[in-house]
């Protein structure tokens, strides 16, 4: 196994079939933040986490519609089965210590969110000979670069006054997010024959 996508082709490009199966990956998870945020967010805003919900919105649509046409799409016959496995690690996990269910929802999506951001670079993954100006090698710097802006954002949020009297529940469902989506990234990567080593070394 490599730790990076490749062997490129003569033009620099990662082989389609990774960038198929990498790409659907980024899609469950940005796809999922999207659909989750639009629902959580109220008809009207009462708190300041909601106005960032709002924009977390629309950049993560942006991410799926980026890939959606920056990759080169190949046929996959096990993204079935993977897309299931994927959908059920970013389905909600609200905070139930936190009695206003509101805040337990957005407060579980956040950890969803901060997790996705801080554990999947995919840009880490593009080889030093990769064509930079190849849509799908673009895509991925794009996905990075956004996704430490989010998760700012997602710092703010989880560090923010509402939820300091359930620390601890945060806490611990801040580290069962990590895990599970550092789980699936990395079986995602070794089926396409890459080697991921977690920097993080099991700590969010």
């Amino acid at each position: 196994m490599s730790e990076l996508l490749g062997p490129l082709d003569s033009e620099g490009r990662v082989p389609p079939h990774q960038q198929t199966r990498v790409a659907a990956f980024l899609v469950s998870a940005h796809g999922a933040l999207a659909r989750q945020s639009a629902f959580t967010l109220p008809a009207r805003f009462e708190s300041a986490w909601q106005s960032e919900l709002n924009a977390q919105i629309y950049r993560e649509t942006e991410l799926v519609s980026l890939l959606l046409r920056a990759t080169s799409w190949a046929p996959d016959p096990g993204l079935g089965y993977m897309a299931v496995a994927w959908e059920s690690v970013w389905y909600p996990q609200p905070i139930y210590e936190i009695s206003d269910w509101p805040l337990a929802v957005a407060a579980g999506l956040a950890t969803l969110a901060h997790a996705v951001h801080a554990s999947i670079r995919p840009a880490a993954l593009l080889p030093l000979e990769a064509d930079a100006s190849d849509p799908f090698a673009m895509a991925l710097r794009r996905i990075e670069f956004e996704s430490g802006r989010l998760l700012q954002a997602q710092i703010l949020s989880l560090n923010g006054p509402d939820l300091v009297p359930f620390r601890e529940a945060v806490d611990s469902a801040l580290e069962r997010r990590h895990a599970d989506v550092r789980r699936q990234w990395s079986e995602m990567l070794q089926s396409v024959g890459i080697s991921h080593r977690d920097p993080n070394d099991g700590k969010p």
